[in-house]
């Protein structure tokens, strides 16, 4: 009964979507659809925004396609909807033939959902990046699904959890990676320290281009944005000074020794902020700009989210932090005021994977698919997390926190330059020694 009534909900939500979609994008294409040929740049989300005004109809576009190649061979089966080729011909479905393939996909992510298990036992060893809060509140929220399961994990920051991924790769010590930007993932994927899975509640992500590898080596879980936390009590004490709302502000000499954050050799945070000015200004200013800035920074430290918490307390005036970072420190009382970039800021995709060589790799597929579902990604909350879920079904606890003007962040370009941005970094502009913890 209770499975039943949440596919009978899900169906409802997307026909609703559909609904949406029918009078944002005008009328949808007539008389049983129209053929489509593929050009540069397509891709099925893009394609599903264009003709009915929402990416997240793309699997209509992808499973009308497939329908059409078993009858007319001039349509090609397309296996994987992240790979559209230029010169396939696709099939765009009318409102009616849209709502039957909606209804379909509907039943196919009901039926990939975790159902979990008491008769499942074993040891399971997470390498958790977010903070310890949400590290531990998501374990026990998986063991109340497998309580037959002993789930250990590490807390390390993003830079660290690489570190020592790289270190262990001969003897792997975790199955599961869990939280941190997917830059870093990307960088763990090209040196062979992940393992790739196909997993079956991938079929849930709102954006599949962009929210998990093409070889499924890692997933997207969460997006977060980059925003500046300013101390209230800092600002009323200098009545000339308002809360900063560009990158440049940040370079300004009354921000001299008055800014706090991570340092990118150990923070996906602070990465991020590192490759958005790179992206932002062309990497010759961008370097240009990271010195100057470095000359504002009071400390680095090791974990992005603690500059918020720091400033908070009155150790500095100004935090850049990713804005759910920000929300959680100010809901627990302390004086910030959340403001963002004006010129557009950078963002992050959470990631998680199994690591490569992993010892309980089964068990590990079991955190994958969990961690992939709407009930999983609505916990962050719960544990103050804020960050924005990614897949379909699951709503953002602070939606505005993506209303705000992103970047077109590069997560290849980031993802492979890491080490040496980082290495530069470090040896040209700030040494990674003395990191406030």
């Amino acid at each position: 009964m209770k499975k039943t009534l949440s596919l009978t909900l899900l169906i409802v939500l997307l026909f609703s979507a559909l609904a949406g979609m029918a009078s944002a994008a005008g009328p949808l294409p007539q008389g049983g659809g129209q053929e489509y040929t593929v050009q540069a740049d397509d891709w099925l989300s893009k394609l599903a925004e264009k003709n009915y005004g929402d990416v997240l109809a793309w699997p209509v576009i992808w499973k009308a396609t497939n329908a059409k190649a078993a009858e007319d061979d001039s349509f090609v089966e397309i296996p994987n909807p992240n790979v559209i080729e230029v010169g396939q011909k696709l099939w765009i479905p009318d409102e009616a033939e849209a709502a039957q393939f909606f209804e379909e996909f509907a039943a196919e992510r009901a039926a990939a959902s975790t159902a979990g298990s008491a008769d499942i036992t074993g040891e399971l060893n997470v390498l958790c990046v977010v903070q310890v809060e949400w590290c531990e509140g998501q374990i026990a929220e998986f063991n109340k699904i497998y309580p037959g399961l002993v789930v250990n994990y590490v807390r390390l920051s993003s830079g660290e959890s690489l570190t020592r991924l790289r270190n262990e790769a001969a003897n792997p010590q975790f199955d599961v990676w869990w939280g941190g930007p997917i830059d870093s993932y990307i960088a763990a994927a090209a040196e062979g320290l992940l393992e790739a899975y196909d997993s079956p509640n991938a079929v849930n992500l709102r954006d599949p281009q962009v929210m998990k590898a093409a070889d499924n080596s890692w997933f997207g879980i969460y997006i977060g944005t980059l925003g500046f936390g300013t101390n209230l009590n800092y600002l009323e004490a200098n009545p000339g000074l308002a809360a900063p709302t560009s990158w440049d502000d940040l370079i300004k000499p009354e921000w001299k020794g008055q800014i706090m954050i991570a340092h990118p050799s150990s923070s996906g945070t602070s990465y991020t902020a590192l490759c958005t000015i790179l992206q932002l200004k062309g990497e010759e200013a961008g370097w240009e700009y990271m010195r100057a800035f470095a000359g504002n920074v009071l400390q680095f430290t090791k974990s992005g989210a603690a500059p918020a918490n720091f400033v908070g307390n009155g150790e500095a005036a100004v935090s850049v932090v990713f804005s759910h970072d920000i929300v959680n420190q100010i809901e627990k009382g302390l004086p910030l005021q959340l403001t963002f970039p004006a010129e557009g800021t950078g963002y992050e995709i959470g990631g998680t994977a199994i690591v490569k060589g992993a010892q309980h790799p089964d068990l590990a597929k079991l955190w994958i698919d969990w961690a992939l579902t709407p009930a999983a990604q609505e916990l962050g909350p719960k544990y103050n997390a804020f960050q924005a879920p990614t897949v379909i079904g699951a709503e953002a606890s602070r939606p505005e926190l993506l209303e705000v003007n992103l970047i077109n962040y590069d997560f290849d370009y980031c993802g492979s330059n890491k080490t040496a941005f980082v290495d530069r970094f470090t040896n040209e502009i700030a040494n990674a020694d003395a990191l406030k913890e």
